[in-house]
């Protein structure tokens, strides 16, 4: 009698903890799948900054008349292309742009989460042939 007690106690408690583990794995599955992936958005919206801009004579004029690298934060970083990119971005978003050469990698340094990154190259206007990269770099607020 006493041994069937034992084995009673060890099958309660491995259903106990089988329980306790079901109810954990719901719980953490339930938090994870309602993360909103707002990637693709995102990215659209990116596409749709760098494709209006490409297609501006006057952005692209401003773009094309710089030397690079030019950062977003330096003085000679064309407003009306902030002022676009600001316009136009969503609004839980924060964006910067660069401006480099072609074979430039055109990189910057986040210490953010997650960082939403998207290219366009400028190749030239009506006078000159002078082709710049654009990129942009957004991330969540």
């Amino acid at each position: 009698m006493v041994n069937k007690k034992a084995w009673i106690r060890i099958v309660e408690a491995f259903v106990a903890i089988l329980l306790i583990s079901v109810f954990l794995l719901i719980i953490f599955n339930q938090n994870y799948v309602e993360k909103k992936d707002f990637s693709s958005e995102v990215y659209e919206n990116q596409v749709a900054i760098l494709v209006e801009i490409e297609l501006d004579s006057s952005l692209r004029n401003s773009i094309l008349d710089l030397t690079p690298p030019v950062e977003w934060d330096d003085t000679n970083f064309p407003e009306n292309l902030k002022s676009k990119i600001n316009e136009k971005k969503l609004s839980f978003l924060t964006c910067k742009a660069k401006i480099c050469l072609i074979d430039n990698e055109c990189l910057e340094e986040y210490d953010k989460k997650n960082i939403y990154v998207k290219s366009v190259i400028i190749t030239a206007n009506s006078e000159s042939y002078s082709p710049r990269q654009l990129k942009l770099f957004c991330w969540e607020n």
